[in-house]
C-alpha cells in the first residue's frame, strides 16, 4: 500500500483509492493428519522443503479500478466473490500477491466483526475506538453522548455502562458504527455493519455517510441489501469469483446483477 502524497489536494477529482490489477492469495493449510509422531512430521516436512497440503486461494483476481474524494461506492457479489478481502487488503491488512493498492489518507475498515473488548463497558469501548482512530480525548468527550445516542443501545435501558458481553450482536454492531461515524474519515470502509439494525438505525446510518461524503471522504459499503446501496451510493463495484464484473452508475450494475441473481 502507498500514500498518494504528491496529488493536489484541491482537485475536485483526487483519487482516494487506486487499485492496480490487484491479486490476493489465500494460503490455506489443509493436509491431511497423518501416522507418526510430530517430530518425524516435522522432520518430512524440511526435507520436502515446502508443507504437503497447503492449498491457494485466489480471492481476488486482478481487480482495477479507482475511487475519488465525495463518493460513496458499493460493493456487490456473491458470498465469498472477494468483496470483504478487497477491503481487507485497501486497509492494508492483506499483502498483494501481484499488483498494488495505493491510498490518499487512512483507510479505516468497519465490520461487524470488528474487535472491542467485552469485558470492559461500552462506555470505555467508546473512548478506546475514539482513540483508536486518532480522535484525541477532548473529542470524544464531545461527542461521547452523540455516539450513544446515535447507537440506541440505551434506548431500552443504561446498557452503555455495561460490559459489552451483555450486548446483543446487533447492539454490539451499532456501537462500533456510532464510534467509528463519530470521526470524518479519508476512507471509510463498511462491511455489512447496516444489515445488523433496524430501519430507524439504517436511515440513520445512510444519513451519516451521506455526511461523510460531503466532508470529501470515500465511503465503501459492503452489503447484500441492495436497497440499503441505492439509498446510500452513487457508484457499484460488483465482484464474482474474486473478478469485477462491472464498475458503474448504481442503477446500471443493480439491474445487471439482479439479472444475474434472479432477484
Amino acid at each position: 500500500m502507498a500514500d498518494l502524497d504528491k496529488l493536489d489536494k484541491n482537485d475536485a477529482r483526487i483519487p482516494t483509492v487506486i487499485a492496480d490489477e490487484l491479486h490476493i492469495v489465500y494460503r490455506v493449510n489443509g493436509a491431511k493428519t497423518g501416522k507418526g509422531s510430530a517430530t518425524s512430521a516435522l522432520s518430512r516436512i524440511v526435507k520436502r522443503g515446502e508443507e504437503r497440503g497447503v492449498r491457494k486461494v485466489h480471492a481476488v483476481r486482478g481487480v482495477s479500478f479507482t475511487s475519488y474524494r465525495g463518493e460513496a461506492i458499493g460493493l456487490i457479489g456473491s458470498n465469498g466473490s472477494g468483496k470483504s478481502t478487497l477491503l481487507r487488503a485497501i486497509a492494508g491488512l492483506l499483502p498483494a500477491e501481484k499488483g498494488k493498492v495505493y491510498t490518499d489518507g487512512q483507510p479505516s475498515l468497519l465490520g461487524v466483526n470488528a474487535a472491542l473488548m467485552n469485558d470492559l463497558t461500552g462506555e470505555r469501548n467508546v473512548i478506546l475506538g475514539g482513540l483508536a482512530m486518532g480522535m484525541s480525548r477532548e473529542e470524544i468527550k464531545a461527542r461521547y453522548q452523540e455516539i450513544v445516542d446515535f447507537s440506541g443501545i440505551n434506548e431500552k435501558g443504561d446498557f452503555i455502562t455495561l460490559p459489552m458481553r451483555t450486548y446483543s450482536s446487533g447492539m454490539a454492531a451499532r456501537l462500533r458504527f456510532s464510534i467509528a461515524a463519530a470521526k470524518d474519515h479519508d476512507v471509510l470502509m463498511i462491511d455489512e455493519a447496516l444489515a445488523t439494525g433496524d430501519r430507524k438505525f439504517q436511515k440513520r446510518s445512510e444519513a451519516r455517510i451521506r455526511e461523510l461524503r460531503k466532508e470529501a471522504g470515500t465511503v465503501f459499503l459492503v452489503s447484500h441489501n441492495n436497497k440499503s446501496i441505492r439509498d446510500t451510493c452513487d457508484r457499484v463495484l460488483w465482484l464474482e469469483r474474486g473478478e469485477l464484473r462491472m464498475d458503474g452508475p448504481t442503477a446500471e450494475v443493480l439491474k445487471e446483477y439482479e439479472k444475474f441473481t434472479g432477484k
